[in-house]
């Protein structure tokens, strides 16, 4: 399929990429239930070879899931998020485009075909969209694979997921890319894929990843990755992958453009601001350098142990109240941990300390139930 190179291109704004400056709306705007759309110009001048009223005229359509929904960023505007710092906000306030913010957290490839693929038309010029994580169950795997490995039925969830990802995806993303080109004959559509979200060490107190289980995670992801760039290419689509670009920026890294556990709990596993702005720079590269520090920085603490003492004793009382929430003592599941050979004594001890007033208590019992589950991890493994 033979595509119409619009004036929205990359390579036809990189030599006046400089002349560009992020002007995010002073306020979110509000979802109607149909899209957010967010018209944003040009401020001083335009790029090369491109008039700011042929930029400003531009119509992109930002299609897909929570990752292209900004899920993650602490700023939702409504039920399906649709965050002013998500990087098709980014793209559009960068690039001075009209955006038209279909992307809705939880979308699956069917909730595309039904509630975001009208907003396309032979007009439209831009299209881009993250799509399949949700096809796949992606919450459910991660919950699943989150709990103590006494509990946890992490590797026949992926399994099943994969499953579904070499047996269905591929037909699922053909027809719905097909309807992309029929609808937006006329437009640059540009496919993402997802970064890995581990770097193989669970740092939070409130999750029990084994390094075996985050490998297998990053490895379904690289699974993933693959057939979208061969389905969206497939279609004559160009593609684009994140996850060079998110190499050391994983879970627990330093420098984290992925949430680890948060609160609330929609924000977790999804990229932050900055992992937005590095979403954008990958779909669009020279982006990301126009991006203000604050946009790309500000409101996205996630991690226990930071800020005031009032934010960490928030963030311990978080992290116990998740474990508490697996419900570890239940008849059912002191059933599993003691076939698995746990001490079913010490684990009532534990998370009955997670109810403690006393903030030193609470951390110390989050501390051993997580040196509890790498030991069953040894031991199973061994």
């Amino acid at each position: 399929m033979t595509r119409r190179r619009v004036t929205t291109r990359p390579a036809l704004l990189a030599a006046g990429a400089t002349a560009l400056a992020l002007s995010l709306p002073a306020a979110p705007a509000v979802a109607d239930g149909s899209a957010l759309k967010v018209a944003v110009g040009l401020t001083s001048g335009a790029a090369a070879g491109l008039s700011s009223d042929a930029a400003a005229g531009t119509s992109y359509v930002a299609l897909g899931d929570s990752f292209s929904s900004g899920t993650g960023t602490r700023a939702s505007t409504g039920d399906c998020y649709r965050s002013p710092y998500g990087y098709p906000a980014l793209l559009a306030a960068r690039h001075g485009l009209h955006l038209d913010y279909q992307a809705c957290s939880g979308a699956t490839t069917a909730d595309v075909h039904a509630n975001q693929l009208a907003a396309l038309t032979t007009e439209t010029d831009y299209v881009t969209m993250t799509i399949g994580g949700n096809d796949l169950d992606f919450a459910g795997v991660i919950t699943q694979c989150a709990l103590p490995g006494w509990l946890s039925n992490c590797d026949g969830r992926i399994n099943s997921s994969l499953t579904l990802l070499r047996t269905t995806m591929p037909s699922r993303y053909d027809t719905l890319f097909a309807q992309v080109g029929t609808r937006a004959p006329n437009a640059d559509v540009v496919i993402g894929s997802y970064p890995r979200l581990f770097n193989g060490r669970d740092c939070h107190l409130a999750t029990f990843f084994s390094s075996s289980e985050m490998s297998r995670l990053n490895a379904a992801t690289d699974e993933l990755a693959g057939t979208i760039a061969q389905r969206s290419q497939a279609a004559g689509f160009r593609y684009v992958d994140p996850r060079p670009a998110f190499v050391g920026h994983a879970v627990c890294d330093s420098t984290e453009w992925v949430n680890g556990l948060s609160s609330p709990i929609v924000e977790s596993f999804h990229p932050n601001r900055a992992g937005n702005v590095g979403y954008a720079d990958v779909f669009w590269p020279g982006t990301g350098a126009a991006v203000t520090t604050s946009a790309a920085t500000s409101v996205d603490s996630t991690s226990a142990g930071t800020g005031s003492d009032d934010h960490h004793e928030q963030a311990v009382r978080a992290q116990a109240d998740a474990v508490l929430a697996m419900e570890l003592t239940s008849r059912s599941h002191l059933a599993s941990a003691r076939a698995e050979g746990v001490n079913t004594g010490e684990l009532v001890r534990l998370v009955g300390q997670l109810r403690s007033g006393n903030l030193t208590v609470v951390e110390q019992a989050l501390a051993d139930l997580a040196r509890m589950d790498r030991v069953h991890e040894a031991r199973t493994d061994g």
